[in-house]
């Protein structure tokens, strides 16, 4: 029997173009748990959105000036989004051939889908009860093909998804702008928003994947986002707010899996030590009253988000510190 690690990971995407690239050093850099990386540098269908929107295969989607649009029919823009997709699936199974464990995929949730794609006669669709539910749906059906297609090209992996709601807070506070930029939309109740979410993590749990929710804002809604099924949190340490750490210990107290966004995601003046980043989690750890060796077996370091806006040598060394950090933790 394996004795719990804390591993490392990163939360998404990387800088650059060059995807063959992206994936060698992923999986040379984080091997216990590599992700499928995301190069947002390469245009819009390769940003959060495109890249989920192209696996909704039940909708169809174009982009506009003002972004992606629902519409009758995939316009040429979602072709390309699916295409790209495909094509990175293509280099993962070449290079992940043999691979046996963990591998982290990410997709953005429901929320932040509805508050960036516009319906079709404008707006958000957050703003269209029967738009976001169809969208949700949709959305579930389309992960569980991707996670199937996924399981087809990487037999020998274990896989772990990551639920992005940047979003979620601001459709919470009513806090996400109309069209005109004159208002803002509704705030969207929690029983609402957990009625959202319930479809997606339950298609992930059904697929024989462990999700996890991504948020980076210091008012991440923990019991919203473990109530609707999610199996654990990615969170950014450095700005998560005091009043979340009882929430935060809760979900470690019941064996969810938790990312602590540990290391910048952009070139900082000071780059943390790997000392600092451990004494860092350990701190947290004895506020919340738990032996690292108790919860080893759930702990993932991670930089704070996504390196997109980082530039490449720093984005390596961010994975790098975030690996040996765990090592250290471990008592490597």
């Amino acid at each position: 029997m394996s004795i719990p690690r804390i591993v490392a990971t990163g939360v998404g995407s990387l800088p650059g173009e060059d995807f063959g690239e992206a994936v060698r050093l992923v999986l040379g850099e984080l091997p216990e748990l590599p992700h499928l990386v995301e190069l947002p540098a390469r245009g819009i269908t390769a940003g959060i959105t495109g890249r989920t929107l192209a696996m909704i295969t039940d909708l169809g989607f174009d982009l506009q000036p003002a972004g992606w649009r629902l519409t009758d029919a995939s316009g040429i823009d979602h072709r390309r989004a699916r295409s790209l997709l495909a094509q990175d699936l293509d280099t993962l199974e070449e290079q992940a051939q043999g691979y046996a464990g963990e591998l982290k995929v990410q997709v953005a949730g429901p929320w932040t889908l509805a508050a960036t794609v516009e319906r079709p006669r404008g707006d958000r669709m957050l703003a269209d009860h029967g738009a976001r539910r169809e969208l949700a749906q949709a959305l579930a059906e389309g992960v569980t093909g991707h996670l199937a297609d996924l399981r087809r090209r990487v037999p020998g992996a274990e896989l772990l998804v990551q639920v992005d709601e940047p979003a979620l807070p601001a459709v919470l506070a009513a806090a996400i702008p109309t069209a005109s930029g004159a208002g803002r939309h509704r705030r969207v109740d929690l029983p609402v928003a957990s009625a959202g979410l319930e479809p997606l993590f339950a298609a992930i749990a059904a697929s024989g994947a462990r999700s996890v929710a991504h948020c980076c804002a210091a008012e991440i809604p923990i019991e919203l986002l473990r109530g609707a099924g999610a199996g654990g949190l990615s969170l950014d340490l450095a700005v998560l707010a005091t009043e979340a750490y009882d929430d935060l210990g809760t979900a470690l107290d019941q064996g969810d899996r938790v990312l602590l966004g540990v290391v910048p995601a952009t070139d900082p003046e000071h780059l943390p030590t790997v000392k600092q980043v451990v004494d860092r989690v350990q701190r947290l750890l004895d506020m919340l009253g738990f032996d690292r060796d108790d919860v080893a077996g759930q702990l993932v370091l991670t930089p704070a988000c996504g390196l997109a806006g980082a530039t490449p040598g720093y984005a390596r060394t961010a994975l790098a510190l975030v690996r040996d950090s765990a090592a250290r933790l471990n008592g490597d």
